[in-house]
């Protein structure tokens, strides 16, 4: 493979021969010059790429580059992205003197109306909500330090968007094990199906010999005609091209399978034209014939499985 197709699939996030699921969580975590970062990465199925981010108050214009990155990497999900940036020092703190005063008020008002009521010590109070609340970081004054400081959230960034490729590349195999799984059994209950087809023209036959028998009520019909009217019932219910455009599609299933990059949406539009063969093929066999009801139990069966094929490929990116 050439350096550019290389690079392409590193930027990907996937390799040959492996699907990827649009569900995983990673985080990394980074210290630069006195900064203590940690990024969390989370993704679920979605139609299409929709990244949320979330950074502290001022750092807003890390943003850009930073979405560009899961751009490079992540095609389709809902990606929610955690940015946490604090300074490695132990960081101070202010106290919300006035809202402390409140609390502290209201306490004893209280302590005077319920006898026995026991004054209420400074550690209470400042566990209270809005009391006490830990300074956001400054961005650093100099524009180097703050490219160093950008510089150092890309590659926090990258590291935890491997670590989630690599967990959606996990699930995508075990997805990819399902998938495969569920085709055996419609390639299994395909063949099933075509050699019941086989059986049904003579079938037909009988059903019009009984039939004609007793329209006529005993007058004779040509063995010519009889077999030229069954021929005609039998290609009405002629499923042969159904099942080979099923069987067809189920080997593209596979095929993809085998391929990287964005699958979901090339398997969800292979699994519509399945599920349209499996309708056409129940609409297709008449009558009840102990083949045609098999035939009918054995297309249901079908469906069921591109259903289930359907709801796992909704999770593959």
């Amino acid at each position: 493979m050439s350096r550019q197709g290389q690079a392409h699939q590193a930027r990907a996030g996937g390799q040959k021969g492996e699907c990827l699921s649009m569900t995983g969580y990673a985080q990394a975590r980074a210290e630069r010059n006195g900064w203590a970062l940690r990024v969390s990465v989370k993704s679920v199925n979605h139609r299409f790429l929709d990244v949320r981010f979330r950074l502290p108050e001022g750092f807003d214009g890390y943003e850009l580059r930073m979405r560009q990155i899961v751009r490079e990497r992540i095609h389709r999900g809902h990606v929610d992205v955690n940015v946490n940036v604090q300074p490695g020092t132990a960081a101070p703190v202010q106290v919300n003197r006035d809202l402390l005063q409140t609390y502290l008020n209201a306490a004893n008002q209280l302590r005077h109306e319920i006898p026995g009521a026991r004054e209420v010590d400074v550690v209470s109070l400042l566990r209270l909500p809005g009391v006490i609340a830990g300074l956001a970081p400054p961005l650093p004054e100099s524009d180097e330090e703050q490219e160093v400081l950008g510089g150092a959230l890309d590659a926090c960034l990258r590291e935890a968007l491997a670590k989630l490729n690599e967990m959606r590349r996990a699930e995508g195999r075990h997805l990819a094990a399902e998938l495969r799984t569920h085709l055996a059994r419609i390639v299994e209950q395909t063949e099933q199906v075509r050699d019941l087809a086989t059986k049904l023209t003579p079938a037909f036959s009988q059903r019009l010999r009984s039939r004609l028998k007793e329209l006529l009520d005993g007058t004779g019909i040509e063995p010519a005609r009889l077999a030229q009217e069954a021929a005609l019932l039998a290609e009405r219910s002629d499923i042969s091209e159904e099942l080979d455009r099923l069987r067809s599609h189920v080997q593209q299933f596979a095929e993809l399978l085998d391929d990287a990059g964005e699958l979901g949406k090339k398997l969800d539009f292979l699994l519509q034209e399945m599920h349209r063969e499996a309708n056409t093929m129940l609409s297709k066999t008449p009558g009840v014939e102990s083949e045609a009801l098999k035939i009918t139990g054995l297309s249901l069966d079908i469906r069921a499985e591109i259903e289930k094929l359907r709801e796992q490929v909704q999770n593959i990116e």
